[in-house]
This record gives structure tokens, sequence and C-alpha cells, in this order.
């Protein structure tokens, strides 16, 4: 399979509702210390955060996931004016995770195979740049890692369509508001949930099959 044989590669190498609450700023650090463990930070845009957080919070290697935004000019804005498209901000995830367990090059896989990067800020029927496909790196490396992704992981999956995933410098991440944070685990019978949602994390444990967390 063609997703398989990329993993070796690189393994070897609708709505906004109403309510508001006050996001906080988070500042970011790429390197976290935890009980003398080094974990790496990745911040990616690839639609709607409800669906991206639900798929990278099953990946295993994955310590935390939080829904937020990122790349505009308004500070501490709300879901309400993200979706309006007058902060200039994605809607993202800033991903925690434990680079000893899944490489930043899979992270970046799984980023390209779960969302469509080839449709110009849209995802479904989902559209505005709060949705463009966006990769905020966080050092010189995931960079690198990112340029390579695009320019030879993600054609291999979507073909010769254009790939219009941005790469920029990561500045600020506004943690979303609660209502947002693990959203799908909370409203499983919400009807975006049932039939946005959960396809897409149904179609990530398929192909990445064994590389879910492990839940006793």
């Amino acid at each position: 399979m063609k997703i398989i044989a990329l993993l070796f590669i690189l393994l070897s190498a609708q709505g906004c509702p109403d309510k508001q609450i006050k996001s906080d700023e988070v500042k970011s650090n790429f390197v976290v210390m935890d009980e003398n463990k080094q974990y790496e930070v990745a911040t990616f845009g690839g639609g709607c955060f409800w669906c991206t957080e639900a798929i990278f919070l099953e990946l295993d290697g994955v310590i935390k996931v939080e829904s937020g935004y990122s790349g505009g000019h308004v500070i501490n804005p709300t879901y309400k004016a993200v979706c309006a498209g007058t902060t200039g901000h994605a809607e993202v995830i800033q991903i925690t995770f434990d680079p000893s367990k899944v490489s930043f090059n899979e992270v970046l896989l799984v980023h390209f195979t779960t969302h469509d990067p080839t449709t110009l800020n849209r995802q479904g029927n989902d559209a505005g740049t709060q949705y463009r496909s966006i990769i905020f790196y966080h050092n010189e490396a995931q960079k690198q890692a990112a340029d390579q992704a695009k320019a030879e992981v993600a054609p291999s999956i979507w073909g010769d369509k254009p790939i219009t995933t941005l790469i920029e410098p990561f500045d600020k991440f506004y943690k979303a508001e609660d209502y947002h944070q693990n959203y799908m685990a909370d409203n499983p019978n919400q009807p975006y949930c049932v039939y946005v949602v959960n396809p897409k994390v149904e179609k990530f444990r398929k192909i990445f099959k064994d590389k879910l967390k492990k839940h006793e």
C-alpha cells in the first residue's frame, strides 16, 4: 500500500456557535521537559480543528493536542471572529509528542494523509481562510522536513493536483475556547461529528492501524 511504503521511507530517513469564552495565549516552547523527557511541539492547520484534534489524539506518541488559532493579526481571537474571517487566523492544533515514539516526519505523513491539501482554503463544505492547509514550523529542522513532505510526500498521496499547503514560521498560538477542546469525545452525537469528523477518524484508524495508541 502506498501509505505504508511512504511510512517506511520516512522512518528510515459548521457552523460558528455564538458562545464565546475568552481564549488564552499559549507561549509554546519547541521542546517541553517533563520528568526528564524531551517532547516536541508541532502546529498544523488542516480544516476544522474538531477533526484534526480527534485524529491526532489517537496517534501513538502524542502526549497532548490543543485546538486553537495561529497565523492572524488579532490578539486573543474568538471563534466567532475567526469564523468570520476578520482575524487572519487559521484553525490549528498544537501537538505535543514524544519523538522517541513518533517522528516529526510521521506526524507530517498523518497530516497530509488525513486532510485534503489540494483544496485552497477549503475542506469539504468548510470554506474560508480559517480552514487553510498550513504548517507552522518551530525551527529550521521542522521547516526542512515540511518542505520535503510538501514536495514529495503530499504529491505521492494526492497525485498531480497542486498542493496548497502553506509553510510559515510559528509565532503565536491562542488556545481555543474550552468547549472546543476534546470536542469529538465530548459530543459524539453532534451531527457534524457523526457525518464529518467520525469518517475522517475511521480513515485514519484504517490506514495507520499500527500507529494507534494502545488502550488497556
